[in-house]
């Protein structure tokens, strides 16, 4: 691909798509390059002893720092840079706070001479400042993620408007860094979550007792996937909170809504729906979190994405009674708050026209209806005297996913009343041998 024909500021695996040596000419005349640098060494008494190639001081370095204007070029520059070798150096010349980061925090010269590809690497330029150089490193983060080695880098890619930078970044990169789907690729990720799963344990995939196709696929994946052990529970048609106490030390991840049909030959065609998460160490749909998240996505053109959370909120609606602070076991009895009908109406001004577009829209308010008067204009989350609604779990005991010395402070009272220690105390409550009214209140 001509370098000329590639958008300087497209998508990674767009820009990174083609071989560097297709893109640029002249970078078939590259060789290796000594990229050592040369320091001078200094001495305890303050003298300058002989040059140590590669040697990087913390004081007193030969490079010089930014100057506040650089040079003008010609014509559009771009860099040819070995990543392997490129990464190495600045990060042992730029990191000096070793977080991987370059930033104002760090002392380096900020500076750093790095080959230039209009000529095949004999001569370079100077990549200057705090910046240019973080630039650099994430770009050489984002090649290697595409499977590149060496790559040709435009200088404008590098010096980008910091606003204009991050928004693109946003919309062509982070967004799909948090997007993570049910299907049998991102259940592998999910069972290995240890949120998810307890150590040891199996991993679970809870299935709504009216989903028969999902109970059907899901059965597939873990068949599919024999090593990650994976069990699938059916579960009741009424789901009680006595009933979610008591997979309270198996709990797993809830199935969310999918595009289910059938191929020529009646097989299941089963194709979950991929969301977004509030942040990279999350692998489930949250609850308010997703509303933010949909209104970031339609400013950036990911209508289909905010479509698909709205669809997941309507299928925990009618499967598991109420949009739940995110699709775990642990959370069927925890609610969020009634945002899905601005969500569905924002997302529903978004969509591309389509005669199926008013009939979506109805479906997902018919949900929020049903929520509205099944969850929050009815005991415990309604107050009957200020006729105000609130938050309001309907969970017995503690909760599964806390550290389990979270509570320790709470229920040691408790247990100096029994004569008993803490953890006694715990194992005792969770399994309804003693009763203690304001501790379920509490919880």
């Amino acid at each position: 691909m001509d370098q000329h024909q590639v958008d300087v500021h497209a998508p990674p695996d767009e820009y990174y798509s083609g071989s560097p040596a297709l893109r640029t000419p002249g970078v078939h005349r590259s060789r290796s390059r000594n990229y050592q640098r040369t320091y001078p060494k200094y001495s305890q008494f303050g003298g300058e002893e002989e040059a140590v190639p590669g040697r990087l001081l913390p004081r007193r370095r030969s490079v010089r720092r930014r100057a506040s204007i650089d040079e003008k070029a010609t014509q559009p520059r771009r860099f040819l840079v070995d990543i392997d070798t490129v990464e190495k150096i600045i990060l042992e010349q730029e990191d000096t706070n070793g977080d991987y980061q370059i930033t104002v925090e760090d002392s380096g010269p900020k500076m750093l001479k790095v080959p230039t590809a209009s000529s095949g690497g004999f001569r370079t330029f100077e990549v200057r400042g705090t910046y240019m150089l973080s630039n650099l490193l994430q770009e050489m983060a984002l090649a290697r993620d595409c499977g590149m080695n060496q790559v040709v880098i435009d200088e404008e890619r590098l010096n980008e408007n910091p606003v204009n930078r991050l928004s693109r970044m946003i919309r062509t990169t982070f967004w799909n860094g948090l997007v993570r789907c049910m299907d049998e690729g991102g259940i592998q990720a999910i069972c290995a979550d240890p949120k998810n799963t307890r150590a040891g344990a199996r991993p679970i995939i809870y299935v709504p007792h009216g989903d028969a196709a999902a109970y059907e696929y899901y059965r597939g994946v873990a068949r599919d996937l024999r090593d990650l052990r994976i069990k699938v529970v059916r579960l009741p048609r009424e789901i009680t909170p006595q009933y979610v106490k008591s997979i309270n030390d198996e709990f797993g991840v809830l199935a969310l809504a999918a595009d289910v049909s059938h191929d020529a030959g009646g097989r299941l065609v089963y194709r979950p729906l991929p969301f977004v998460v509030p942040g990279g160490r999350f692998n489930e749909q949250y609850g308010w979190d997703s509303y933010f998240e949909a209104l970031g996505l339609l400013v950036d053109g990911r209508w289909q994405l905010a479509k698909n959370m709205v669809d997941n909120f309507v299928y925990e609606i009618k499967h598991y009674g109420k949009i739940l602070n995110a699709n775990r076991s642990y959370y069927l009895t925890r609610s969020q708050p009634p945002f899905l009908t601005d969500m569905a109406l924002k997302v529903y001004e978004a969509l591309p026209p389509s005669d199926g577009n008013a009939a979506w829209l109805r479906a997902a308010l018919d949900a929020a209806i049903t929520e509205y008067f099944g969850v929050w204009m009815v005991a415990p989350r309604l107050d009957a005297r200020t006729g105000l609604s609130c938050y309001h779990p309907t969970g017995i005991g503690m909760p599964p996913e806390t550290e389990s010395t979270h509570f320790d402070h709470t229920v040691q009272p408790y247990a100096e009343r029994l004569g008993v220690s803490v953890d006694a105390f715990k194992r005792m409550y969770a399994r309804d041998e003693i009763h203690e009214p304001e501790l379920d209140e509490y919880f």
